[in-house]
């Protein structure tokens, strides 16, 4: 029973939670946070402190950094002797720190991420600046509290002269928290400080008149002075932050782009090796080599181009595709009264301000004690003086040290303090004890007495010393901003120019949804001839066109698919193409109705759809450049079982003629369409009776007179003229094409706006092709019932009809 009593019965979660609860606590307030005072970690400031204790500092000479850290460890800081180097390391490295707190002798790691010699090889010493954290620490400027096994005594905070938390940033994770504050120019920040002091309500803006924005050690471009300002005022915001590079012409006109600076804390080696990638993987055009040619004169590398290469164009790619851009996020929190806190900016100042009133108090209350003491004691020494051979015979006449004291304090009135510093004066300081010296000392004492009371008692007067303390920090250490700002974040286009090859191509596209390009060398290997087809499919559109243009694939569901012709796969063209299910997934009853090339997308050319339904819809081209490109994209909005029949590219001033299935015919121009939205589903073309459908959308233009051939499901072809029908408007019922049969009517399956050249191929349900030229049929009127072509009996009926692609070059115009 007594044994069972030891044991604690509690829940596993309230344990946990309670010992994670302190071990989070101990992580954000004692590791992982710097404090908003002085800015430190725990680790950095105990190294500071161990090397100032041991008087390693920037006037003498650099001592081993093994043993430093073993100092760190033995007095301070109970943890892995690897963690205190690694920060030791840190503070010393001057492109993660604006101004290096410790100076180091021998390879410290370097900007290509290389690690630092191990700290047996290493010397390392406090900087100047460093000092200055420290300064008067022996004044009882800040609190102590005993180390981890109560030996000695460390500072919770530095007394830090300069504002070290904006001036070098930190960065970290802890449970729960992050930080991230950038570096900023020392003089800058000091000059905030001062302005806070002598207007506390100043506003962000105000105060950004004075700090213009982080100051990185590496350089760099910063842009976007809303996120800036953002930042400073919540203390979380994002910039954008790059290298910077300038393009150079070499020998032979070609041109090379060469980077100087690059941004905070992107590894440079990596950035290089990533540039490289590119050019191997022909993700960007143009790049011909890449060097990193840093050496001891500073940073450089050098992407060389290619003789005709666009290289504003590879550059942006650069900025966009690698970390010469970098997005920077802020996220300032710190220790803040011993919580962490997201701090704006004028809270930093504050906190800052706040410590170094406190610091200026604590040590004015120290040195007014010290000359409190010290005037006491030399006012002793002066009456001393001034009664010597009386205070020497009482001395003489005395048993020992504490009887003299006694007979002092007795005889003369003097204090313990007093009579103490007449016994232990030394014989020889009595022979040359110039009254006048000591005289001369009091009154230097009393001034300061009085100057340190009025000091404290005058919290304007302590505000100007800060201050003057301050600019003489400023004075001394400020150095000019090294990183550039710019207002705007500049937008990055990539043309595709540069990033894709540019080649002439040929592209096919099937009914059934097979798409591939071909070289033209493959392509002329064939003569065209030998296009590998799945059974029952047919081409839809044979392009030549260029790798940097793009095709635009329009399903029977209104869905479209956005295709840069440089992502199609490269296939010979004996061989079947790629499915486009196998780039873009559709569904099983969805194929193809036309594919469009397009080159540039122009404001004055429009989409026109045509459904089975009656609905016409006409949208603008620039709606349909999309981004994505890994879903099939929403071309128009079909309603309940409606199906996209036709599709055309326009300029907006053709003709439209709608058939029905019913043979019935209606034209009328494209004008009478307005324009509407990419996702609406538009107006009614035609008005249908039941049981009508739409099969065919024709456009074309009038002055042009095409010749309309209709294919009837019987077999039959009839080829009329234009002049046939009158042109009227939208949505009308428009006119019969086809003398009426009571019996077994003929019903239209396809009409097509036909000239000398086309070929037209009409496909029975049997499988059975047959090609027809519209122009061996007369033109009829639209009361005749046309020629038949085929047998239904033995061929079976006519299903779908389609005019013979041709070999376009769709853009040959526009070149020449």
């Amino acid at each position: 029973m007594a044994e069972a009593e030891k044991y604690l019965d509690l829940p596993l979660e309230e344990v946990l939670g309670d010992r994670f609860g302190r071990y989070s606590k101990y992580i954000i307030q004692e590791r992982a946070l710097p404090d908003a005072r002085d800015g430190l970690k725990p680790v950095q400031r105990r190294i500071l402190y161990a090397m100032h204790q041991e008087k390693n500092t920037h006037d003498k000479a650099y001592r081993k950094s093994a043993k430093t850290v073993g100092t760190v460890i033995g007095n301070y800081h109970p943890h892995g002797d690897t963690s205190v180097y690694d920060a030791m390391v840190r503070l010393s490295q001057n492109w993660k720190v604006r101004k290096s707190l410790v100076e180091m002798h021998g390879n410290n790691g370097s900007v290509d991420g290389d690690p630092p010699a191990a700290m047996r090889y290493t010397e390392a010493r406090l900087s100047s600046i460093s000092s200055e954290l420290l300064r008067d620490i022996e004044k009882d400027t800040v609190e102590h509290i005993p180390n981890f096994d109560d030996t000695i005594h460390e500072p919770t905070v530095l007394p830090a002269k300069f504002p070290n938390l904006l001036a070098n940033g930190a960065t970290g994770i802890s449970a729960g928290y992050a930080t991230e504050i950038p570096p900023h120019n020392l003089g800058e920040v000091i000059d905030a400080v001062i302005m806070r002091i002598d207007k506390p309500a100043s506003s962000v803006e105000e105060l950004m008149t004075k700090i213009k924005g982080p100051d990185f050690p590496t350089g760099g471009i910063l842009q976007g002075i809303e996120g800036l300002k953002k930042a400073y005022e919540t203390g979380k915001g994002k910039i954008i932050l790059r290298g910077k590079a300038y393009i150079q012409t070499v020998r032979g006109g070609r041109e090379q782009i060469v980077i100087d600076e690059i941004p905070y804390e992107v590894n440079k080696a990596t950035l290089v090796k990533r540039m490289d990638e590119l050019r191997i993987d022909r993700k960007v055009e143009g790049i011909s080599e890449v060097r990193d040619e840093t050496d001891r004169t500073g940073m450089r590398i050098v992407v060389e181009l290619k003789k005709d290469a666009n290289s504003e164009g590879v550059l942006n790619y650069l900025y966009k595709h690698t970390d010469l851009q970098i997005t920077y996020n802020f996220n300032m929190v710190a220790i803040y009264g011993r919580t962490p806190t997201l701090l704006s900016l004028p809270q930093m100042l504050d906190a800052y301000i706040a410590h170094q009133k406190e610091v200026v108090t604590r040590q004015s209350i120290f040195d007014l004690n010290k000359a409190q003491k010290r005037a006491h004691i030399v006012e002793g020494l002066i009456k001393a003086i001034s009664i010597l051979d009386e205070v020497i015979a009482t001395i003489r006449a005395s048993k020992d040290k504490a009887d003299a004291k006694h007979q002092l304090i007795q005889a003369y009135g003097f204090t313990e303090e007093q009579a103490e510093a007449i016994v232990t004066l030394q014989l020889y300081r009595l022979t040359n004890t110039d009254i006048t010296e000591l005289q001369k000392e009091a009154e230097e004492l009393n001034k300061q007495i009085e100057y340190l009371q009025t000091l404290l008692a005058s919290e304007s007067k302590l505000f100007n010393v800060i201050k003057a303390d301050l600019r003489s920090m400023k004075k001394k250490y400020a150095d000019d901003r090294m990183t550039k700002i710019e207002e705007k974040v500049e937008e990055l286009k990539v043309d595709l120019e540069v990033t894709v090859a540019s080649e002439d191509i040929v592209v096919s596209v099937t009914k059934d949804g097979y798409v591939k390009r071909t070289s033209l060398r493959s392509y002329g290997a064939s003569n065209g001839e030998d296009l590998a087809l799945k059974d029952g499919d047919h081409v839809l559109r044979l392009l030549e066109i260029n790798t940097t243009d793009t095709i635009l694939l329009f399903t029977n569901l209104g869905k479209y698919l956005y295709l840069p012709v440089h992502k199609l796969p490269d296939i010979r063209w004996k061989d079947l193409g790629q499915h486009i299910a196998n780039i873009v997934s559709i569904d099983k009853e969805e194929y193809l109705i036309d594919a469009i090339p397009i080159r540039e997308y122009k404001d004055d050319q429009y989409l026109l759809f045509f459904t089975k339904n009656g609905m016409v819809k006409k949208s603008e081209l620039t709606l349909y450049q999309a981004t994505r490109h890994s879903k099939p994209l929403i071309a128009v909005n079909l309603k309940g079982d409606d199906e996209v029949v036709d599709v055309h590219l326009t300029d907006g001033h053709s003709d439209l003629f709608i058939a029905s299935n019913k043979a019935y015919g209606l034209w009328y121009h494209e004008e009478e369409v307005n324009t509407v939205g990419q996702r609406a589903s538009g107006v009614k073309a035609i008005q249908l009776k039941d049981g009508e459908r739409v099969v065919s959308g024709q456009v074309f233009d009038a002055e042009a007179d095409p010749s309309l051939l209709l294919t009837t499901h019987r077999g039959a072809v009839k080829r009329m003229r234009l002049k046939e029908f009158e042109r009227t408007s939208r949505a009308k019922r428009g006119v019969i094409m086809l003398r009426e049969l009571k019996k077994n009517p003929h019903e239209v399956v396809d009409l097509h706006a036909v000239s000398n050249q086309d070929t037209i191929v009409v496909k029975t349900v049997k499988d059975k092709l047959l090609t027809v030229q519209p122009m061996d049929f007369k033109a009829n009127d639209r009361y005749s019932n046309g020629s038949y072509v085929l047998d239904v009996e033995q061929s079976g009926e006519v299903t779908e009809t389609w005019i013979e692609p041709k070999y376009e070059k769709p853009f040959i115009i526009e070149e020449t």
